[in-house]
This record gives structure tokens, sequence and C-alpha cells, in this order.
């Protein structure tokens, strides 16, 4: 698994912040809960970080990630009763355009924590991790 050192810690601060919080919050306080919980286990992160969108290597826009976690992992924080398909596709579509190999889906809306590791099977890392 592509990071699975690190996506585990995420987790697992999620976790704790939802332990503690339980659902019902504005996204925003998960998202500080996280980054002090983050903080604590000695996570390197970006918070709000603006990225760049291309489109054939020309420079179309720009989009805040939730986390930009170590330098290498994008992490969306959602606060709804439940995740559908459409959650999905966009942190999928992130990926591509953040040219990322993985990235967390995190809700803290629902009863239990909800979590998706989520792969961008574009990326040369995922494909090649894939062949072995």
């Amino acid at each position: 698994m592509i990071y699975g050192d690190i996506t585990h810690k995420i987790i697992g601060c999620a976790m704790k912040v939802h332990s503690i919080l339980g659902s019902g919050f504005q996204e925003v306080i998960y998202q500080r809960a996280l980054a002090i919980e983050m903080e604590k286990q000695g996570l390197g992160y970006a918070r709000e970080m603006e990225m760049t969108i291309f489109y054939e290597g020309i420079d179309i826009g720009t989009r805040r990630v939730d986390f930009f976690v170590e330098n290498k992992i994008m992490v969306e924080l959602k606060a709804l009763t439940s995740l559908d398909d459409q959650h999905l596709a966009q942190c999928r579509n992130y990926l591509e355009a953040y040219n990322l190999p993985v990235g967390l889906l995190i809700n803290f809306g629902s009863k239990s924590l909800d979590y998706k590791r989520i792969y961008n099977t574009k990326h040369p890392e995922v494909i090649n991790q894939s062949s072995k």
C-alpha cells in the first residue's frame, strides 16, 4: 500500500477526533481538531493549501485542499450524513489534477467515522505498485 504508514497515522488521528467530538459539527471544527491531532502525532501538513490545476500543461485555476500531509497525501474532509459516488469521483479528479498517487476522503458526519483511501490509477507510483 502506497504511503500506508502515513495514511494509517492520519486515519488514527481522525478516529481520535471523531471519538472525542462525535458527529454534528461543521467541517471547519473537525479540520481544526484534526490539525491539532496531526501535530501531536508529528505529521507535517499544510492546511487549506491552494494547489494549481493544469489542463494539458496549462494553468486553468486553483483549488484549496483541506490538508496536504507530508508533501505526499491529499486529505479531503466532509461532515455529511454519508459519502456518495460524487464525493469519491471528486477526490479522484483532484488526485489526477494534482498528480498525486493517493488521497484520503474522511467523513466526520456519520455516527462512526467513514474514510476512504483513494488512488490515482494514472500515477506512475500506483501503476508500478499494482504491477508487482
